[in-house]
């Protein structure tokens, strides 16, 4: 039997050898570029191996790698992914509808900052009452900790995770528990270092250009296999790790001129193997354009995926919870009533640009969504990974707001009609910052690195001084959760409140009803109240200090849930303390 773990599409190569555990075999080459051992018996055991290019004699690593053992310069390793005794044959799966999505780092999530460790903490995701853990990108990357999103073997898992068998591990635990398993995975570039995709075939183009350099060849000549080579990835995490939907980075920045996009193509292909394993399995995009052909289905010209992240709601509740207005905030700080406005046409109508002028952009932006898009589609967050770690220090909300305004956003964002997304350790507000870190080698790209990092925020006007040096351990070292914060006193109160409010999203069929056109709000921009129905229940936000009567539009309610004991209803009107929201209800 022939092994096809070597084969290897490189049609670049005038002359390719497979070298294994030392050894090199000669390589035959096929008309479609791809080079396969030319005499080589399958033995199922673990080997190194790398490839030599020519006359060139440096080993290459394989560019469909499962395993970095030695770092994305050194030699790739076999790994059979069928060797994991799954004990999840009982899984059935969970929809995105109506489900809650937990956000998290796999290198800061525990001490360790291993999957494994990671296992010991799931217990907790559980009790909160999330349906979903969504880690950051796991792929193969240069150094030992970063963000995941300069990965370079995108079918290996990062070895100081604990590599694939850890991770399959880890999904089987998330599914023992009844947890869902989301992956975040990048396909729009590749990082700085690492990187010898061009050595072999035409993976990058320089026909156009993104923020991070030249594209994925995703619409040029021998285009057809570098799109093969993701999906092919696609379908690895989805069948091999048996992970449940995929988070797709940064989608505006796959440039695909081809008449079938490829987020399309993914979607049809996904669609086909959620048929073949009889389980859902979801794609979700963040995407900054504001085009609903991303979530609408494919009979009317959309590309089909599951969801997409909605960053108008975390704007126009951030403006709401914190009164900042600097940068891309502008936009929804110049609606009526700081930030009030905004979130009250985002909480109806899913998009706040939908065509309107962004002062940010200096542009038009946007386009409407079409009646009848269920708002489980757009996923929300108060916080996650990009709108902490991309502010200067990382900083929380929990550092500039108090557990009373923390529990505001618990209920703007629960009580949403769109998916919602927890950061870790957002649920009992995490006095630890999630700051950008990186551990770059290479002394010049290190460098690089800290000083870009410092002349991009000083171009944004925050002081370049207090931006953290991204290749210091310690940046990476405060980054990681403070486990013993969630039994003190302030950070316990604020988990129970969003257990309490996860706990309801369980109870009541209005809190995941997912029809826009039935969601309603009123907002009161000069007493800072918001008040949102959705079905029989009222949602009522006292977002300022003072205390305020807020008049209801029937009489009969009472309180369901309430951030403060001090709420009290009379007749036709809710009277709410300071920094306050409740959840009323219909006598029963």
């Amino acid at each position: 039997m022939r092994d096809s773990r070597f084969d290897v599409w490189a049609p670049f190569a005038e002359t390719l050898q497979v070298q294994i555990d030392g050894e090199a075999h000669p390589m035959r080459r096929a008309e479609d570029g791809w080079w396969r051992p030319a005499e080589l018996e399958f033995d199922g055991a673990e080997h190194d191996y790398a490839y030599l290019l020519g006359e060139d004699p440096t080993p290459y690593p394989d560019p469909r790698s499962r395993r970095q053992p030695h770092g994305v310069h050194g030699a790739s390793r076999t790994f059979d992914p069928s060797a994991h005794a799954w004990s999840d044959g009982g899984w059935t799966g969970r929809r995105l509808a109506g489900a809650s999505i937990y956000e998290l780092h796999i290198g800061t999530f525990t001490p360790e900052g291993t999957l494994d460790s990671a296992i010991g903490r799931l217990d907790h995701l559980v009790e909160l009452g999330v349906d979903f853990v969504e880690p950051l990108p796991v792929n193969a990357f240069n150094g030992e900790h970063g963000w995941g999103y300069d990965g370079v073997y995108w079918y290996a898992v990062h070895e100081a995770y604990g590599g694939p068998a850890a991770y399959q591990r880890f999904v089987d635990a998330c599914h023992a528990r009844g947890l869902g398993v989301i992956q975040d995975v990048v396909y729009n570039h590749l990082g700085p270092s690492g990187n010898y995709l061009g050595k072999y075939g035409p993976y990058l183009s320089n026909h156009h250009q993104t923020a991070w350099g030249d594209t994925v060849n995703l619409d040029g000549p021998e285009s057809d296999e570098v799109r093969r080579y993701i999906l092919d990835n696609v379908r690895m995490w989805l069948r091999d790790f048996h992970v449940d939907g995929l988070r797709l980075d940064a989608v505006h920045a796959l440039v695909d001129t081809r008449a079938t996009h490829l987020l399309e193509e993914m979607a049809l292909e996904v669609e086909a193997l959620s048929a073949h394993v009889g389980r859902p399995l979801a794609l979700i995009a963040e995407s900054d354009l504001n085009a609903p052909r991303m979530i609408a289905p494919r009979e009317i010209g959309g590309y089909g995926l599951d969801g997409q992240w909605s960053d108008d709601f975390h704007h126009a509740a951030h403006v709401t919870l914190t009164g900042e207005s600097s940068g891309y905030y502008a936009d929804f700080a110049e609606t009526a009533g700081h930030g009030l406005g905004a979130l009250k046409k985002v909480l109806t109508g899913g998009f706040f640009h939908d065509g309107t002028l962004s002062s940010f952009r200096g542009r038009h932006h946007g386009r409407p969504l079409p009646a009848g898009t269920p708002g489980w589609r757009l996923v929300a967050a108060i916080q996650n990974h990009d709108q902490i770690g991309n502010r200067a220090r990382g900083d929380r909300l929990s550092e500039t707001l108090s557990t009373a305004e923390l529990k505001l956003g618990a209920v703007l964002l629960l009580c949403s009609p769109f998916t919602p997304m927890l950061f870790q350790g957002e649920e009992w507000g995490a006095g630890t910052p999630f700051q950008f870190f990186s551990s770059h080698p290479e002394p010049e790209l290190a460098q690089a690195v800290s000083q870009g990092r410092k002349h991009e925020f000083a171009r944004m006007g925050w002081d370049e001084s207090q931006v953290p040096d991204p290749q210091s351990f310690e940046t990476f070292e405060r980054s990681k959760l403070d486990w013993s914060e969630p039994g003190r006193d302030g950070h316990a109160e604020l988990l129970d409140v969003y257990r309490r409010l996860l706990a309801l999203r369980r109870q009541r069929p209005e809190l995941t009803d997912p029809w826009l056109h039935e969601v309603a709000a009123s907002a009161d921009p000069e007493r800072r109240v918001l008040v949102v129905s959705r079905g029989a229940l009222r949602i009522v936000l006292n977002l300022s200090a003072e205390e305020h009567e807020v008049p209801l539009p029937e009489a009969g309610l009472e309180p369901l849930f309430a951030t403060d004991g001090a709420v009290s209803v009379r007749d036709e009107a809710v009277r709410l303390p300071g920094c306050s929201a409740a959840i009323l209800a219909p006598r029963e």
